[in-house]
């Protein structure tokens, strides 16, 4: 029988050793200390030294920590992949929000867009320092792609990359774009029903979130009439977020953050993005930026971000216009958010 040298064997244990560090899985759900209150993330990879993805989500209360692994499941061989329930959103709301919600609340616990980029550029020194990563890649969503290209402007030497996708620019350009499309829309098809809302509304912008929401939900169903819309598997919940309570906060903590998003004169509540232009103050980024942006999207639509994303400047820059593909997510979004992210950390 052939004798094994010892220090053949000693190789062997620590070259699989090694092996199995560096391929170790990472499942984290938790509560950390973010800008003075806890905040909820999720931290999902099966090789914990694969590149970090922070999904900032949309809304701003819309969030994405909730649901099965329908939706970017496949990515976590390849990333470790981090959401988060933003300040006043699900998980977080839930957590810090007092027993009785009421007028006062509302008055005096508004939401601020700096505050909140305060909060993500905190989560992703944590991230940076907890998964002993240099940098991470950072992908926002409508609401999320103000918070994002804020968080890349104020510390681009956190990120590798930011990639927008529904850029708002301006809101108040943005919701009113959106109002003209669709009553234009309206009276080419005689849609009396909506043509009857938006005379009703008014151009914004509006005094309360109620009017608001009625346009937005017009132009909701415009876009979904006009796109391929996600598979309705994407959107199952995980078992663990399928009960009262996590369905109630994500709830009200919808409401608040929209509120807190449109303003309510009625109640004191200043819109929190009427004073961000990005044509104004976001035109130069010391990292890469991609967009990706739905042809028959509405609500930010290519007539305002495309001549923003003109004029920005950037190390690498690229903009993609999606057929069938709105304001939200569909698979032909997620496909590209993959396709720039792989391309970007092989061209690195």
């Amino acid at each position: 029988m052939k004798k094994i040298k010892y220090s053949t064997i000693l190789f062997l244990f620590f070259s699989t050793a090694f092996s199995f560090a560096q391929n170790k899985s990472i499942l984290e759900d938790k509560y950390v200390v973010i800008g003075g209150i806890e905040q909820w993330i999720t931290i999902k990879g099966k090789d914990i030294s694969k590149p970090v993805i922070l999904f900032v989500h949309g809304g701003p209360g819309s969030t994405m920590s909730q649901y099965d692994d329908a939706i970017y499941g496949d990515w976590e061989k390849d990333f470790i992949l981090v959401n988060w329930d933003q300040r006043g959103a699900g998980r977080t709301y839930g957590r810090n929000v007092t027993e009785e919600v009421n007028e006062d609340y509302f008055i005096e616990n508004p939401l601020t867009v700096e505050q909140m980029t305060n909060d993500g550029i905190e989560l992703t020194k944590y991230l940076i320092d907890h998964l002993n990563k240099k940098k991470v890649l950072l992908i926002g969503t409508s609401w999320g792609s103000i918070l994002g290209a804020e968080m890349a402007l104020s510390n681009p030497e956190l990120f590798y990359a930011y990639i927008g996708h529904a850029q708002f620019v301006n809101f108040s350009e943005n919701i009113n774009y959106a109002y003209n499309k669709v009553y234009e829309m309206a009276r080419n098809e005689k849609n009396m029903d909506a043509i009857k809302t938006l005379e009703a509304l008014g151009k914004p912008p509006y005094d309360n979130a109620q009017n608001y929401g009625q346009l937005i939900r017009i132009v909701k169903k415009y876009e979904s009439e006009n796109s391929t819309p996600a598979p309705n598997t994407w959107f199952k919940l995980a078992p663990e977020y399928d009960n009262e309570k996590d369905s109630k906060d994500r709830y009200d903590g919808d409401d608040y953050s929209f509120i807190n998003l449109v303003g309510h004169k009625k109640l004191g509540i200043k819109s929190m993005v009427s004073g961000i232009d990005l044509i104004e103050s976001g035109l130069k980024f010391e990292i890469p930026v991609y967009m990706i942006q739905g042809e028959v999207d509405i609500l930010t639509s290519k007539e305002i971000n495309r001549p923003y994303f003109d004029k920005i400047t950037a190390p690498k820059k690229e903009y993609f216009l999606l057929p069938n593909a709105a304001h939200g997510f569909n698979q032909s979004v997620v496909d590209k958010q993959y396709e720039i992210i792989n391309s970007y950390i092989s061209y690195k």
